[in-house]
């Protein structure tokens, strides 16, 4: 690990070590390192994001444009940096890689390290800060003309599903009856609300917004993890964003409702409607769990991947959206607009 943490000061030209590479946390693309170096001096440590799944370049260069953009507006979030040949993603080689197991070597991305609490969703403020940050973003982003990626716009169709199914069922899953379940139900239940995007609508947009991309800080909250920054519905990202900070189903819409007329205050131009709005929460919902329980099963992925995938279906499948607790947040929105 000391090799690497080497190599990685290196390539982003960080001074002298002794430097220490420690595990942080693991997403569903990456894992987490604090990188850290010259004793406890400010600005001795670093966040390095290890893409498991590979990098898309374009998707690096569109996070970078975004949080330049959002910055002038005064959204403080992690400096994405810059290697010694102005690239914001390396690739380690294999002989070097941090441990994933990742056959081809590993592409990473360094960010400041932010030393924070998690953001606290029954704290008024932080709700007013992160309706007011969202519209914010939405007036940076404006402009975008790209649809958005299929991920956000549709969700498998039942013959997509039973193939699905029929796999995981031959793998043994312990949890293939659950996916059974969820097929029949839930999945065919959203689906019928998950449609296209009116191209009249769209922003450029961060597309994670979840309380746990939320520190705060000494001087505020710093909003992280801007990976998937993109084309987005700005009315279907801000109704899913009010589904998960007013707790999902078994939620306070009033929190949502606090959100909404913040983001409203602030000047974002979105509207939530009723239970069409939720288009993009119902399609990543259900695409993540096709998506987990396809990782699940896949021989060509490391087992340690094979395992957090599976662990990802059962606690995705118990937290599917339901049209119940949508419709009741989007009766309280109509407070708002």
């Amino acid at each position: 690990m000391h090799d690497t943490a080497d190599l990685i000061a290196e390539t982003y030209a960080l001074g002298a070590g002794p430097w220490t590479l420690t595990p942080v946390t693991r997403g569903a693309l990456g894992q987490i390192w604090k990188l850290s170096g010259n004793g406890s001096e400010p600005g001795s440590s670093w966040a390095v994001k290890e893409l498991l799944f590979g990098c898309d370049e374009d998707q690096v260069r569109r996070e970078a444009a975004l949080r330049e953009a959002a910055e002038k507006l005064g959204i403080a979030s992690p400096r994405l940096l810059p290697n010694r040949e102005g690239a914001y993603v390396s690739h380690l080689d294999r002989d070097s890689g941090s441990g994933s197991g990742s056959s081809g070597g590993s592409h990473v991305k360094l960010y400041d390290w932010i030393d924070g609490t998690p953001a606290d969703v029954s704290e008024p403020d932080v709700l007013d800060w992160f309706g007011r940050t969202m519209a914010l973003l939405h007036r940076a982003g404006e402009g975008e003309s790209v649809m958005p990626s299929a991920w956000y716009e549709r969700c498998p169709g039942d013959d997509e599903w039973a193939v699905l199914h029929a796999e995981v069922g031959r793998a043994g899953m312990p949890w293939a009856d659950e996916l059974g379940r969820f097929i029949d139900t839930s999945a065919r239940e959203l689906a019928h609300w998950v449609t296209p995007s009116d191209p009249g609508d769209l922003v450029t947009s961060h597309l994670d917004l979840q309380p746990q991309n939320v520190l705060v800080g000494r001087d505020g909250p710093v909003l992280l993890d801007w990976d998937n920054a993109g084309s987005a519905s700005a009315e279907r990202e801000l109704a899913r964003a009010l589904f998960v900070w007013s707790g999902g189903n078994e939620g306070d819409v009033e929190a949502g409702v606090r959100v909404a007329r913040a983001y409203r205050n602030a000047g974002g131009r979105a509207v939530v409607r009723g239970p069409q709005s939720f288009s993009m929460l119902f399609a990543t919902a259900l695409n993540y769990v096709r998506v987990q329980a396809e990782c699940a099963i896949d021989q060509e992925v490391t087992a340690e991947q094979r395992e957090f995938a599976s662990g990802q279906v059962v606690a995705s499948l118990g937290q599917v959206p339901d049209l119940g607790s949508v419709s009741r947040l989007s009766t309280a929105l109509e407070r708002v607009w």
